[in-house]
């Protein structure tokens, strides 16, 4: 992979070498604005040109789209997605002249409540519908049942703002001690322990003030991986008890742009956006590999290749609880798969249009995901979620193409 850590060069792409490690070149130190951007786009999960990675998946500026139906639909939740989202309503308005989405970015379960209210076409989530709500799915969509459909892979970064740090590196026990309040220093010795040098000032959590799907993640993943020491639990509501907190992952990223001695979790992109730095996280398998592990397109394929289908059917439901922990080693652990929730039955015109637009966002939408933060759909997870948009019916006259 082309991405090195701190104030390290970007080294050219050399021939790939399996089971080869990153080698890092220490210099002079840069802009450490710039370099933050430099060290998160050129290599956290952009494809560069000596990758061969799109040879490998089918996604074409000509991949099936069958158009028609309304002009204009609408969404609206996750913040973590809508960064991909622009890029799917682009495919979609290319593919499908005259048509369009409007997504407004309000966080998961604002997302969930305005497509249980129908105040939506679909609602865009990064936690699938619990029971409850289901339920309620299957009311507002006239006796369907409603699919939560992954349609892109979202790592999560630990950013953070320390003018003296330039490479961080946290494990899930001091995390959960950070978020929860027990460490309020950056020079608290579980931190001493981790990094060689840290300067003494104070720490300023930034969290999620809204229902999200990104808090649900974090939070999962604080719960599996440190050992004990987070006992807040899980949700859309951060648990933590401490810090300050803002709206949507572009209020999180920015507070933390803003706020010397900041640590927040965002999702790649807006880290991309800021020109934030990413921590790298050490794991059960760091302990084996003496490494700790950043986000890159590699250590994220790794781990987005442990996802597994537990939804039947069509319901494309992901357990990503093997993320949180791997066993292997230059495996990223915070990652989540965010959903776009439907219903498997829509009035015909609605059915229609919501086709194109999936057909259109797994499909040439998915080109270049990398190059803004994302991990696309792999061929095979592609072909389910296409299977699942072809299987969404329609009540009514058909709509002619």
């Amino acid at each position: 992979m082309c991405l090195s850590r701190g104030a390290s060069r970007i080294p050219e792409c050399p021939p790939p070498v399996p089971g080869a490690a990153s080698q890092e070149t220490t210099i002079v130190k840069p802009n450490r604005s710039a370099l933050a951007m430099r060290l998160l786009t050129a290599g956290a999960l952009a494809l560069p040109a000596c990758s061969n990675a799109h040879a490998t998946l089918p996604y074409t500026a000509g991949a099936k789209v069958d158009c028609g139906g309304k002009q204009t639909l609408v969404a609206s939740g996750s913040t973590a997605q809508v960064n991909a989202m622009t890029k799917f309503v682009e495919a979609y308005s290319k593919a499908c002249s005259g048509q369009t989405l409007s997504y407004t970015a309000n966080g998961s379960g604002a997302g969930i409540a305005d497509f249980l209210a129908g105040k939506t076409d679909f609602g865009g989530s990064d936690v699938p519908l619990d029971g409850d709500q289901a339920a309620a799915a299957k009311q507002r969509c006239a006796g369907a049942d409603a699919w939560n459909l992954p349609v892109v892979f979202g790592p999560l970064a630990i950013t953070y703002n320390l003018k003296a740090v330039d490479s961080l590196v946290l494990d899930g026990p001091t995390l959960a001690k950070i978020f929860n309040g027990t460490i309020t220093r950056w020079d608290d010795p579980a931190l001493t322990a981790l990094n060689a040098s840290m300067p003494a000032e104070d720490i300023h959590v930034v969290y999620r003030s809204d229902a999200s799907g990104t808090t649900d993640n974090f939070q999962a993943y604080l719960q599996a991986a440190s050992g004990g020491a987070w006992t807040k639990g899980t949700g859309k509501t951060f648990n933590g008890g401490v810090g300050t907190g803002a709206v949507g992952n572009k209020g999180t990223s920015a507070a933390v742009k803003a706020t010397e001695g900041a640590i927040s979790y965002n999702e790649l992109s807006f880290a991309l956006q800021q020109g934030l730095y990413a921590a790298e996280i050490k794991t059960p398998a760091s302990r084996r590999s003496l490494r700790p592990v950043r986000i890159g397109n590699d250590t994220v394929g790794k781990t987005i290749a442990g996802a597994k289908i537990v939804g039947d059917g069509n319901n494309l439901v992901l357990d990503i609880s093997s993320f949180y922990n791997p066993a292997q080693p230059d495996v990223y652990p915070i990652v989540m798969a965010t959903y776009e929730i439907v219903c498997s039955r829509y009035p015909s015109a609605e059915a229609k249009a919501v086709k194109a637009f999936l057909q259109a966002a797994i499909g040439p939408g998915q080109i270049d995901l990398a190059r803004n933060g994302y991990i696309p759909l792999s061929p095979e997870f592609q072909a389910r979620v296409s299977g699942a948009v072809d299987a969404i019916g329609a009540v009514g006259a058909p709509i002619p193409d």
